[in-house]
């Protein structure tokens, strides 16, 4: 039987690990988050500009850059004459296009997600692979964000139920980690079942 004792004792523990996860999160999410706004601002010409920067750590111009051709690839596969300008834009040939600018990346959200993974105690391999997975997904999302842009524009047409395509980007991205926690969250379960079977035996 657990006394006032015990349960004081299990309350500060649970207390101290959360806040130690808190502060693992926050930490995470501020270095990504931010270092990446960093990143942004020193690969800018002009102001604090750094060429070691722009030319090697950059990798926000790379990701709207794999951003805009996995949405041109796809976009072709399915009948459309499309161009890409300049490093921000693709659009239809002779028609309308989608810029991409810096605030429509997904920093923001993968950032959350890859703190959120960081933060908890689990192997490092399995953090990588939750990382890896879901930013490949918040991609995908954000893939159909610009291919749902470009065709609702050159028909002439709104995104579906009138909603901005900034809410709708976000939405599905939540959801998504949502979904993501759920099933991390089942595989420790699973996992923390397992090893207490292992020790019995």
């Amino acid at each position: 039987m657990i006394n006032n004792a015990d349960k004081f004792e299990i309350g500060g523990m649970l207390n101290r690990k959360l806040l130690v996860y808190c502060i693992k999160f926050i930490a995470a999410y501020c270095i990504l988050y931010y270092g990446s706004q960093a990143i942004i601002g020193l690969s800018a010409p002009g102001g604090y500009y750094s060429r070691f920067v722009h030319d090697y750590l950059n990798y926000p111009a790379l990701l709207r850059k794999g951003l805009l051709k996995c949405s041109q690839v796809f976009l072709e596969m399915m009948g459309y004459k499309t161009e890409m300008p300049d490093e921000y834009k693709i659009k239809m040939v002779g028609g309308k296009g989608v810029r991409m600018v810096y605030s429509c990346l997904g920093i923001g959200v993968s950032s959350f997600w890859a703190a959120f993974m960081l933060a908890n105690e689990t192997g490092i391999k399995k953090k990588l692979f939750f990382i890896l997975f879901g930013i490949i997904f918040i991609f995908l999302i954000n893939v159909g964000r610009i291919m749902l842009l470009f065709i609702t524009a050159n028909k002439g047409q709104k995104i579906p139920f009138g909603i901005e395509h900034h809410t709708l980007f976000t939405v599905a991205s939540y959801i998504l980690i949502i979904l993501l926690i759920f099933i991390f969250d089942r595989s420790e379960k699973r996992s923390v079942l397992f090893s207490t079977k292992n020790e019995k035996q």
